[in-house]
């Protein structure tokens, strides 16, 4: 499990890690991604650990670039 801060940086409530769907998108392709995420229960925002930020970046250069294929 990521540690996130425990106080919301925009209102100062609590936050707690969630699942949550993302949507990344590169020229005409779009991906939906389900990732675990900080989020304030009272405003909603989302923290994202900067692992998760960088795998974003690159899902979204590989669609840009059309490469849609997938590996598990």
């Amino acid at each position: 499990m990521t540690k996130y801060v425990r106080k919301c940086p925009t209102c100062g409530e609590e936050v707690i890690e969630k699942e949550v769907t993302e949507v990344l998108s590169g020229g005409v392709n779009t991906a939906f991604i389900k990732v675990k995420v900080g989020v304030c229960l009272h405003c909603g925002e989302r923290l994202y650990a900067p692992d998760t930020i960088r795998k974003f970046e690159e899902i979204e250069a590989k669609l840009q670039r059309q490469d849609t294929f997938i590996s598990t």
